[in-house]
């Protein structure tokens, strides 16, 4: 192989090397994936105050933000981009572009916690973020209301692992998963009991996942696959006494 790539034209050769490069550039962004894609562009506007309080809650079914710990830097996102509440929990940096009078330098890194209806700048198609007040005010002054920004998907860095909130009753097992670090945004979920078999999950609402089994007096163990295709499993995260309402700690994705 070596002997024919000496007798290629220096044109050929460096052809098959720019596709070599190509090959492990795409190679390098694919396992490390902190960058998903180039820059595309979006408007941002703001809502929920200066503390941020109307942004608790939400379609995603995070609750208390602070809590939860996403805190400020948080954005509703439009139809086109929330995917029905799949892109919940999904991670975009964001700039504020071709608008001087109104941008603020520097960028800005939010994670989709709700959903913005359609009506005005969130009317599909257009790609839309209504940012938390006090996340937009880093990259664009308060009286420019609207600004047009660039963005794109970056992986999420999260404290302390996934964390699984157990709700429901017995036969109606409903387990808010948040913190999840990496690509961020779950696409399944799949549980087990100590007594059972792995069994997938369905998706309730936002990033609430439902079983309908019986798991009580078992220890839990749970699979969390990501929008990228990685899993990870947390074995027995919620102990045989687990009780509904409370939040148990589970793994985390490496950056």
């Amino acid at each position: 192989m070596l002997k024919e790539f000496t007798n290629l034209t220096m044109q050929e050769k460096m052809a098959s090397l720019g596709i070599l490069l190509i090959g492990f550039v795409s190679m390098l962004s694919s396992v490390n994936g902190y960058y998903y894609a180039g820059w595309s562009n979006a408007h941002a506007t703001f809502y929920g105050g200066g503390d941020a309080s109307g942004t608790m809650g939400g379609a995603c079914g995070y609750g208390n933000l602070y809590s939860q710990g996403y805190g400020t830097n948080t954005a509703a996102l439009s139809t086109a981009l929330f995917n029905n509440g799949l892109t919940c929990g999904a991670c975009y940096e964001l700039r504020c572009v071709n608008d001087p009078q109104w941008c603020l330098p520097g960028t800005i890194v939010v994670t989709a916690t709700n959903f913005c209806p359609p009506g005005g700048w969130c009317d599909p198609p257009q790609q839309h973020f209504d940012l938390s007040q006090p996340v937009f005010l880093k990259i664009a002054q308060y009286r420019a209301g609207v600004v047009p920004v660039s963005y794109r998907r970056v992986r999420c860095r999260r404290a302390g692992g996934i964390r699984f909130t157990v709700n429901g009753h017995s036969y109606f097992n409903l387990v808010l998963v948040t913190n999840v670090g990496g690509a961020g945004d779950v696409q399944s979920v799949a549980i087990k009991g100590s007594r059972t078999r792995w069994q997938l999950m369905s998706r309730n609402w936002g990033q609430n996942w439902q079983s309908n089994s019986y798991l009580n007096g078992q220890s839990l163990s749970f699979l969390v696959t990501t929008s990228d295709g990685r899993k990870l499993i947390s074995y027995n995260v919620a102990p045989p006494n687990w009780s509904f309402g409370q939040t148990y700690t589970g793994r985390q994705y490496r950056y």
